[in-house]
Formats: structure tokens, sequence, C-alpha cells
């Protein structure tokens, strides 16, 4: 008996494990934008590309086999790939600040812990908003000649420029952006097996969704910007040309389509469709999601949660940061805390401002 229970302990765990491990890598590249608040991170040592680096591509934790090959072709590469993943991590932190679960994240390779194993809205936008972290960095390392393979925007003039404005200047290179981004970012998913008809099938094709989504989202906000030449500051002559929108303008896009994502299901054929077909089909600019969110009220090992308890939040707000709402209705606690800010703020001729410092105290209150 105990030999048959111990048989099945073992056959349980490797199931599990090889579960694990399969979900928690599929968001690990976003531990190079982690690594990147290191300052011994390998990415960010330049030396490293000049001696050939083969090293530098397998010391890079989480890498699938595909994004180790694209890391060893375009080393040059990595470190923005890094900055994109920051850049999309400290997005989603400030969209979700005020939210139950707050983008937060853990200490090792998943960088957001196994809260992405779930394929919930909240995974949606992650990988949504990662995946244009990197479209925004590459296309902007470009523009700024740090990388060997792009340079300045190559995008055609558009139509309704008036005639007389020049078409030129260096844009962002947003086309080398988008398709570097496509290529990495998507390659872990794309050189899964899987079974058709699996729950793993429908998690890879809601995250390459998402990953689109976001990418796209940094494509159509791009706008054309212009500079005025001309005698002592007459704009008699315009030079214009393609510049990356504010990422803040890219993060509010995306929280919108949280706001506003499809539930879907996996059909017969093993494709994504919607689970309530009286809404419109989510188009390719929409996040999905395929399972409900866990409760992010308390904390749970199991799903990743990490609870409400300890949250600062507003007591006068009836929003998500309201005390009733981010509490969970468990109630809170009141405390005091001094502030210190700069104030009686006086320009100085010429040319400094000098500040005073006051503080005041302050009532907070923390979720119990």
């Amino acid at each position: 008996g105990s030999a048959m229970a111990s048989k099945y302990l073992v056959v349980v765990l490797a199931i599990f494990s090889s579960f694990a491990q399969v979900v928690i890598e599929a968001s690990s590249w976003w531990s190079l934008g982690m690594n990147h608040m290191n300052p011994m991170n390998p990415v960010q040592m330049s030396e490293v590309y000049i001696i050939g680096a083969q090293p530098l591509c397998s010391q890079l934790a989480g890498l699938s086999q595909g994004q180790k090959k694209l890391c060893h072709l375009y080393q040059d590469h990595m470190q923005y790939i890094g900055e994109g993943a920051k850049t999309g991590i400290k997005e989603c932190q400030y969209q979700f600040r005020h939210r139950r679960w707050n983008c937060s994240t853990v200490d090792n390779n998943s960088v957001f812990g196994r809260v992405m194993q779930i394929g919930s809205r909240e995974t949606a936008f992650t990988y949504a908003v990662s995946a244009a972290g990197v479209v925004n960095a590459m296309s902007r390392a470009c523009r700024e000649g740090e990388l060997s393979s792009c340079g300045c925007s190559r995008a055609a003039r558009p139509k309704d420029l008036p005639r007389d404005w020049l078409w030129g200047g260096c844009g962002d290179n947003i086309e080398y952006g988008y398709r570097f981004a496509k290529e990495f970012v998507d390659a872990r998913e794309r050189e899964r097996i899987y079974q058709k008809g699996s729950y793993e099938s429908a998690r890879i094709l809601m995250n390459l969704h998402n990953n689109e989504a976001g990418r796209r989202t940094v494509y159509n906000l791009a706008d054309v910007a212009c500079k005025c030449h001309g005698v002592s500051g007459s704009c008699s002559l315009k030079t214009c040309w393609l510049q990356l929108a504010d990422f803040r303008k890219v993060g509010d896009a995306l929280k919108e389509k949280y706001d506003s994502a499809a539930a879907m299901k996996l059909n017969s054929r093993g494709k994504l469709v919607q689970v309530n077909s009286r809404f419109n089909t989510p188009t390719i600019h929409d996040l999905v999601y395929i399972d409900p969110s866990p409760d992010y009220c308390v904390r749970n090992e199991s799903t990743g949660s990490l609870g409400t308890q300890g949250r600062l939040c507003n007591k006068t707000s009836e929003g998500m940061d309201g005390c009733e709402l981010m509490c969970c209705g468990r109630g809170y606690d009141q405390f005091k805390t001094v502030q210190t800010e700069r104030c009686h703020c006086k320009f100085h001729w010429c040319c400094y401002v000098k500040c005073k410092k006051c503080t005041e105290i302050v009532d907070q209150f923390v979720c119990k």
C-alpha cells in the first residue's frame, strides 16, 4: 500500500513540477527588466559584448531556446529588451496602484509569481504592456543609433502632411521595434509543444493575442511630430518625423482594454472563441482572457495572490482604492505619520530656487 502511495506521489509531483516549469517559465524573460535594476547585471556590462560574449546569453535567466538564439545574434539588443520589460512592469504598477492586485513583483525569475499561471485579465494586461514596452525601447534605441542593425525610421511620408513641410528628421523606428519585439517576445510561445485542444494550447493562443495587442497599441499611438525653422522663430519651414507616444498613453489605452477584455474558450477546432457570443468579437487590438481572476483579497500560496492585508487605503474614496473595497470588508487600522514636503519655494535671481521644509502629521489607513 505504502509503495503504491509513494509511486502515486512521485507521479503527481512529476506532473506538477512539469506544469509549474512550463507556466512559470512562460513569464520569465521579464526578469531582464528586474536584473536591470541590479548594477552587476550582465545585460548592462557592455564590455561583455566585445569578447564575442557567448556567456552573456547563457547567463541570462529565463530565456527560451529561441530567445537565446536571438540573444546570440543580436547581443546589443538585450539591454533594450531589459529596458522594455522594466518600462512595462513600472507602467503596470502605476496603472494598478489603487487595485487589489497591484502588479507586485516577487524575488525570482518569474517576476510576478504564480499569479501568472492563471489566464486572467490581469495576466492579459501584463503580457500586453510588457510586449509594448519592448517595442517602445527598441524603436527609441534604433533612433538613437544604439543598435547596429537599425537606424532612423523609414516610414513613408503621411499623405495628409502639407506639401511644403519636409518629411525627414530622425524618427523612432517603430517598424523595426515592432518586428523585433514580435520575434523575441513570441518566440517562447511559438516553440512550446502542446496538445491541440488542451488548456495549454488555449493559454498559448491567449498570450500571443495579448502580446500582439500590446505591440499594436504602441504602433497605433505613434504620431507625427514637427519642428519649426525660419528667421527668428518664424515657422516658414517645418521638418516632421514619426514619434512614439508617451508610454503613459500606451498604459492608459491598455488599461481601457483591460476593463473591456473578452472572456474566451477553445472551440472544437482548437481556436479561441468568445464565451458570450452576444458581444462583439474581440479584434486584434483587444485583450482576451480564459480564466476568471483569483480572489486578490486574501493571501493564497497556490494562486499566488498576495492579499490586501497591510495595503494603504483611502478612507474617503468609494472607488477601488477606498478602504471598503481595498480591505474586502475586513476593516482597517488608522495610524499617524509624519510627512515632510518642500514648501514656501522662492526663485532667487539668478538662477536658483530655495525652499523650506514643512512637516505635517497625517492620518493613514491600512487594511486589516
